[in-house]
Order: C-alpha cells, then structure tokens, then sequence
C-alpha cells in the first residue's frame, strides 16, 4: 500500500427500496484520525445511496488533497460497474457514474474492493444513523 494511500468504506442504506434513504462513509489513513461522513437523502434506492455514499467521499477526498485512495464497499453491483466488469444500465445511476467518473480525475490511483457486510459495519451505522436523525 502507498503511504500516502487512504483507505475509504462506504455504504448505502434504504428502508423500502425506494424509500428513506441515507449514506455514510468512514476514511482511514488521515493525518488527525478517522474522517466520518453521514447525508441523508430522502426518498431514493439502495443502488443510488450506495453511489451517492461514494461521491460523497471523493468530493471530501478532494477537497482535502488526496490523491491515492483504496475504496471498500459491500455491493457488488456498485464494485463491479466501477471496475468495469458489469454495465451501467440504469438512467439513474448512469448520471451518477457520470459524476463519480468527472470526480476519478481529480485522484492519481483509486482501488475499488468488494467486502463482505460484517467488514463494512460502521459506513452501514452512518448511512442508518442519516435516516435515523432525520426520521
């Protein structure tokens, strides 16, 4: 692993499918210590809760200068279109592949990993707690 290479779990959540959604995501390998993140979004699908959770990361990643970053996430649909291994079908989350793509430039080195949910258990409390603080 690069030195300076941080490590990012995210994860979405929604309750209804569409439904009451929100994400959170968890940033490792940051000088002052754990970067913690949590939005609620609303009324949206699992699938654009997980892709907002990532975007919301890169944009945080950015704005603070990161340039090698080593995503972890527990959906696979999200892993294998970010990896290019599956399509991007949906006109929803077409739109936001788009801005996760406009936001990869900014980054020199960025590693997508599929992860069993017991190892993503604090981005899936964040993406619950969003709901929960606005339920």
């Amino acid at each position: 692993m690069d030195k300076n290479e941080v490590t990012v779990f995210i994860d979405g959540a929604s309750r209804g499918n569409p439904g009451k959604a929100g994400c959170g995501a968890v940033i490792y390998g940051i000088k002052d210590g754990p970067v913690y993140l949590t939005k609620y979004l609303g009324h949206a699908t699992n699938n654009v809760a997980e892709y907002s959770a990532l975007i919301l990361a890169l944009e945080t990643l950015r704005s603070l200068g990161i340039k090698s970053l080593k995503i972890n996430s527990d959906s696979q649909l999200l892993v294998n279109q970010l990896n290019g291994r599956y399509a991007v079908k949906n006109p929803n989350i077409r739109k936001l592949f788009r801005i996760y793509m406009s936001l990869a430039v900014n980054f020199d080195k960025i590693t997508v990993n599929h992860i069993p949910r017991e190892l993503n258990k604090e981005a899936d409390r964040l993406a619950n707690l969003a709901i929960d603080e606005k339920s």
